[in-house]
């Protein structure tokens, strides 16, 4: 007989996963309930954790988030919504938003009770993202906005307060130009074709049409009539006609005297010997076949069977190509704005580590050089003696001259808000620091360009779906800092993780791989890899027709590579998540403001030259 659970949140989680499944009309889906951010993967829905005092605002939020992700997996069809999706960033992001919205306002019409319950976790997610203290239009991000009006204009309900604040802040824009196009949204809801071409009119109405890309339904007439066009230029079969074409053919080959023939056959035998005379002497190829081409490297070296639908659409990008300067400048105005009260605390954290790293310096020079500093302590003798030479010094290089840390930022949908703004100031004060240590630093951040896929996932639609196609979704990896470069000059770009759209879905295994190939080309003796993340790599797109655990299996695969080849020193911080599991080096906080000091106190472990304390800083429990 199986022994009841002790833990008081599981018959209330078993009941919530239970009506899921009624409600997405789907019995076979499987629910979980993780710290991990909640949503759909193949036949696994993700869910907020319920501790054991089930508190009123877990129990609130996991009924919400439940329900507006059963909403999503019974309306929602994944081929159609890609077949319209524009490629733009902030039209894809309206799209998105519209679509999201009909498929609650569906469920609120048909289900009325679920309306009450998303908008729980629609307040929920608007506070966490600050939406309740924005009082300006230009700070308010207008795809949010439309599709909260949207799911108004289509239920009837008023919203929770901070999305309410977020809508009206953007309404008189939204219905001015897309008025006479929102008046047939209720005709549109349940048809999400229908949907589709009405939200890209909408986005069309907005301004953004150019980022639409070509109309896939003005695609579809276009091969119909170049079918027909075909089919009627196509003449009719003659029987006649292979006859006469056999008999043209005859006539105009020429007569060949014996002579003639002879002379081309040996021809023919001679040319055969030189090529085998210059075939290498290795490789035998049978006879009509050509050379075989080199098989293609694989796209992972911790993992030879990891693959990727289509590389082509990935992009390695610098912070300052995905923002005008004045915009660079305004996000990172908004950032000190958005930290002003963390200021102090971060600036000691900086301070104690800069003390406990130029400690650590023990500064030393060489005597008697040919060249470098004058060496004032040793004029006397030259005094005394004119022909003396004069005596210079060259300061010793330390252990720290020859260091370089990486910073790998997940940008991830799921740091919106309050983390990633931690994140980014946090590496601007660790840069800042470490730079004034002689310590070069750089930055880096990680995400996709699409939400659920983008042009990778429409060129697999549209071959036709092969199976185990691999990653699918386009890569985007951000280089926020160089090493080289003096953090003076990229300080605005730190300010780009606060653009409204950036921040997607994330493959760590990849990112890791990138930075430590980066890592690997400079010429430092030392290599530090920090990679701070709030959860487990999470696609979409990749884990809705792939193993469920591919991308989780990617990174621990990545992850065993970079350890067990030494050349880099591999820690992580996990906001929220316990990365533990994935890293041997690491530390999990469970709120965002301790970011600024565990990063601290882990990098000064590592700088620490006593082993022992270095082991107890990054956690390790015996040193070596």
């Amino acid at each position: 007989m199986k022994k009841p659970s002790d833990n008081p949140a599981d018959p209330f989680k078993k009941a919530l996963a239970e009506a899921t499944k009624v409600m997405a009309d789907d019995p076979e889906l499987n629910v979980a309930y993780s710290v991990d951010p909640a949503g759909l993967a193949g036949d696994t829905m993700r869910l907020p954790q319920v501790s054991r005092r089930m508190t009123k605002d877990e129990v609130l939020l996991a009924r919400g988030t439940a329900d507006a992700l059963a909403m999503q997996r019974r309306y929602h069809d994944d081929a159609t919504h890609a077949r319209y999706a524009p490629p733009g960033d902030m039209a894809r992001n309206l799209y998105e938003a519209m679509e999201t919205a009909r498929c609650e306002a569906m469920g609120a019409r048909d289900m009325p009770g679920t309306a009450s319950n998303i908008d729980v976790k629609m307040e929920a997610e608007a506070r966490r993202a600050g939406y309740d203290q924005i009082t300006q239009p230009a700070d308010a991000p207008l795809a949010a906005a439309a599709g909260y009006l949207v799911r108004h204009l289509a239920t009837g309900r008023d919203l929770p307060p901070a999305c309410d604040n977020v809508m009206e802040l953007w309404r008189g824009f939204i219905e001015n130009q897309a008025g006479d196009t929102l008046e047939s949204l209720q005709d549109k809801l349940s048809d999400q074709a229908e949907f589709a071409r009405f939200a890209r009119q909408v986005i069309d109405d907005l301004g953004y049409g150019d980022q639409l890309g070509e109309d896939p339904d003005q695609h579809d007439e276009d091969q119909q009539d170049d079918a027909e066009e075909e089919a009627e230029d196509q003449p009719e079969p003659d029987s006649t006609g292979q006859d006469d074409q056999d008999d043209q053919d005859a006539d105009a080959e020429p007569e060949r005297s014996q002579d003639e023939t002879q002379d081309t056959s040996e021809a023919e035998v001679s040319m055969d010997e030189m090529a085998e005379d210059e075939m290498s002497e290795e490789t035998e190829l049978p006879e009509g076949e050509a050379p075989l081409e080199p098989p293609p490297p694989p796209v992972s070296e911790a993992d030879p069977n990891y693959t990727v639908y289509e590389s082509g659409f990935d992009e390695e990008i610098l912070a300052e190509e995905l923002a005008e300067p004045a915009e660079l400048e305004r996000l990172r105005a908004y950032l000190d704005q958005q930290l002003e009260p963390l200021k102090g605390a971060v600036s000691r954290l900086a301070n104690k580590l800069q003390r406990r790293l130029q400690a650590q310096q023990s500064r030393s020079w060489l005597f008697d050089m040919e060249e470098g500093i004058l060496d004032a302590g040793r004029l006397a003798r030259v005094v005394a003696n004119p022909t003396t030479p004069l005596s210079f010094k060259v300061e010793k290089d330390t252990e720290f001259r020859d260091t370089v840390v990486t910073l790998l930022l997940d940008n991830s949908g799921s740091m919106r808000g309050r983390p990633i703004s931690i994140a980014a100031i946090c590496a601007d004060v660790l840069a800042s620091t470490l730079e004034r240590c002689d310590v070069k630093v750089e930055v880096l951040g990680f995400t996709t360009r699409a939400w659920k896929g983008g042009q990778s996932r429409e060129k697999w639609l549209a071959e036709g779906r092969p199976q185990q196609p691999g990653r699918l979704n386009d890569l985007r990896h951000i280089i926020y800092k160089k090493a080289d470069s003096p953090m003076r000059r990229t300080k605005a770009n730190l300010g780009l993780m606060m653009k409204e759209g950036l921040l997607k879905e994330n493959i760590d295994g990849e990112a890791l791989e990138w930075a430590h190939r980066r890592m690997l080309a400079r010429p430092e003796q030392r290599k530090i890899l920090m990679v701070i993340s709030d959860g487990a790599p999470v696609d979409d797109s990749t884990l809705s027709v792939n193993p469920a655990n591919y991308l989780e299996k990617h990174l621990r695969d990545v992850i065993a590579m970079v350890e067990k080849r030494k050349q880099v020193e591999l820690i992580a911080i996990g906001i929220g998540h316990d990365v533990t599991r994935y890293y041997q080096h690491a530390v999990t906080i469970t709120d965002a403001e301790q970011l600024a000091g565990a990063m601290t106190e882990q990098l000064a472990g590592l700088f620490d030259h006593d082993p022992r304390a270095r082991a107890r800083m990054i956690g390790i429990k015996k040193a070596s």
